[in-house]
């Protein structure tokens, strides 16, 4: 499949920003992969481009440019977040380079996958379906709660920063930034259930969506383990914990800290 192969290039050249400081590999570079290929297959597929094909490279576009942004701003721009992240994460100054691109290449890999089901309506010549805009209002819905999840956080640390946000779309769920974006790649995925052809296609794309669901709920784990450090003895938060579902609203999951196997 060369073109899954060149948008493979696109998401390592994207995510190279990673060799400058390694946690860009699956922050800043995960959003410029993603808008560099949604840039990449509208040109690529010029000549196969349909209404709803356009859609979904333009919300690949839409989506990593704010996540890169949003995410370049937090790294660059905020002195609280960066002083606080120095004891979470490591500098990766001591990380051999054979680890530096173990992480790259893996990473560039699950962000092609995450965008295969775009990638092979271009490779099939499938167009346009039902279930590809049925996709897209749901991926479109999905990057409405992130953005809306990051502008109520900003807000809500900025009135109050040393408690724990429990307001606006947070009422609802624990993580609906995670949230959303589980929603918006669940939408990616739905979008090319009817296409995909052989199953490598079906491996490529479950890999790339079972992978951002399985990052997302790892995400979560580290979230809670911090949050319990921070506010684990005010009697607000633990109400608020054992009330409100961690990932997915309405779903009783209140824990993940214990499952050791999300990677935190």
């Amino acid at each position: 499949m060369p073109l899954f192969l060149a948008m493979l290039v696109i998401a390592l050249v994207a995510s190279s920003i990673g060799f400058k400081k390694y946690v860009w590999f699956i922050s800043i570079g995960y959003g410029l992969a993603v808008a560099a290929i949604g840039v990449a297959l509208l040109i690529a597929g010029r000549d196969q481009l349909t209404a709803g094909t356009v859609c979904a490279c333009i919300l690949f576009i839409v989506y990593g440019l704010r996540l890169g942004g949003y995410l370049a701003f937090r790294e660059l721009r905020s002195s609280t977040y960066n002083s606080k992240m120095k004891t979470e994460i490591k500098s990766g100054d001591d990380m051999s380079m054979v680890a530096k691109c173990g992480i790259w290449i893996s990473a560039a890999l699950l962000y092609t996958c995450q965008t295969s089901p775009i990638i092979f309506r271009f490779v099939n010549n499938s167009g346009t379906d039902a279930l590809l805009i049925v996709g897209i209002v749901i991926s479109v819905i999905g990057l409405v709660v992130e953005t809306t999840a990051d502008l109520q956080k900003n807000a809500a640390k900025k009135a109050n920063p040393g408690r724990f946000v429990d307001t606006g779309l947070f009422r609802i769920v624990r993580c609906p930034n995670y949230f959303g974006e589980m929603l918006f790649w669940t939408g990616v995925f739905v979008g090319g259930i009817t296409i995909y052809a052989g199953p490598l296609q079906w491996i490529a794309a479950l890999l790339g969506y079972l992978g951002i669901i399985y990052v997302m709920f790892g995400g979560a784990r580290r979230l809670e383990i911090r949050q319990n450090k921070s506010y684990g003895d005010d009697p607000e938060y633990q109400r608020y914990v054992k009330t409100t579902p961690i990932m997915i609203p309405l779903v009783p999951i209140y824990s993940v800290e214990k499952h050791k196997w999300l990677v935190a």
